[in-house]
């Protein structure tokens, strides 16, 4: 999602000035995706610029306030009709392992267990965390709580298959194949 679009949407909903719309924002998603206040104001220019938002007079504490235009409702109600493209290709964790089985020297069962234990961490600070909220004071939050959940226990199931694909497509070698290889790199060696 882009900050553009949580800022847009949140005007829909009423007018607002930034500090406010900064603070409704990280409400609204749990504190998950905080917001720098540079970022909140240069989106506000840029919704301006393109006329999806209006400035307007500053309300009695200084603050400008700004408001969705009817270009900024139709832009949100077409964001909320629309399917959210699937996540491909930056996912920090498939490319380091992408990269762990083809890098000699990584002891990839070992950073596959370094991993399992930080995603299943995760997973039971989470649960604890939904244990201790309720849908019905904050929805908003439970929902985002429980989409972090889900991919927690998503990522673990991931583990458990890198770690199964590696045992599958990349035994360990055995002793006598250590042995056979460190005597062949020796002959190498030698014979440069």
């Amino acid at each position: 999602m882009s900050v553009r679009m949580g800022v847009l949407a949140l005007l829909v909903a009423g007018p607002g000035y930034g500090y406010q719309l900064r603070g409704e924002f990280e409400h609204r998603t749990g504190g998950s995706w905080p917001l720098n206040i540079g970022q909140v104001y240069t989106t506000l220019d840029r919704l301006e610029r393109d006329g999806l938002v209006a400035r307007g007079d500053a309300d009695d504490d200084g603050h400008v306030v700004y408001t969705a235009t009817d270009a900024g409702h139709e832009e949100v109600a077409r964001w909320f009709s629309e399917p959210v493209p699937p996540k491909r290709g930056r996912d920090e964790l498939a490319i380091k392992f992408a990269l762990a089985v083809t890098v000699p020297g990584v002891d990839v069962p070992r950073l596959v267990q370094v991993q399992r234990a930080a995603a299943v961490r995760n997973l039971q600070d989470l649960t604890r965390l939904k244990r201790s909220s309720d849908p019905a004071d904050d929805l908003a939050w439970s929902l985002v709580l429980e989409s972090m959940l889900f991919q927690a226990e998503a990522d673990v199931r991931w583990l458990d298959h890198v770690e199964s694909s590696v045992a599958r497509y990349r035994p360990s070698p055995t002793p006598d194949s250590t042995v056979a290889a460190e005597s062949s790199d020796a002959t190498v060696r030698s014979a440069r």
